[in-house]
């Protein structure tokens, strides 16, 4: 199902709020050598739920990341409603989600420059089983 124009409003309004609150509150953490970018946002039709895809680097990190942004989440709400007050009547929740698709990329130019190629090393597939 394709999004509205009010869906993706709603959702860039949302993306750069946070990408600045975010970076603030790991300006205030203290936390050195993390690199967190909002790469998606999507908002459900009735726009009570927005979806944040987040990219963290190094990605070693991530999980634990997005397992601290959860648990921060009414404070990091509180801040974006305070931002947006005067373009939404009622804040989403917010959903943190692990962004890995950069990681994936890089997987798949690893095995296409041939580092990990399964033509000269077989190793790399799994067997098959016999039937």
């Amino acid at each position: 199902m394709t999004e509205s124009n009010r869906q993706k409003k709603i959702a860039g309004v949302l993306q750069s709020d946070l990408a600045n609150v975010l970076q603030q509150l790991l300006r205030e953490s203290g936390q050195l050598g993390i690199i967190i970018s909002v790469s998606k946002v999507s908002v459900t039709v009735d726009l009570s739920i927005a979806k944040v895809y987040v990219s963290v680097f190094p990605a070693e990190k991530a999980k634990a990341m997005i397992a601290e942004l959860n648990t921060l989440k009414p404070k990091i709400k509180h801040q974006i409603a305070q931002l947006t007050k005067n373009q939404l009547r009622k804040m989403p929740d917010l959903i943190f989600y692990n962004d890995d698709s950069l990681e994936y990329i890089n997987n798949i130019e690893k095995a296409v420059k041939g580092d990990e190629n399964p033509i000269e090393n077989p190793e790399l597939l799994p067997k098959r089983k016999k039937t």
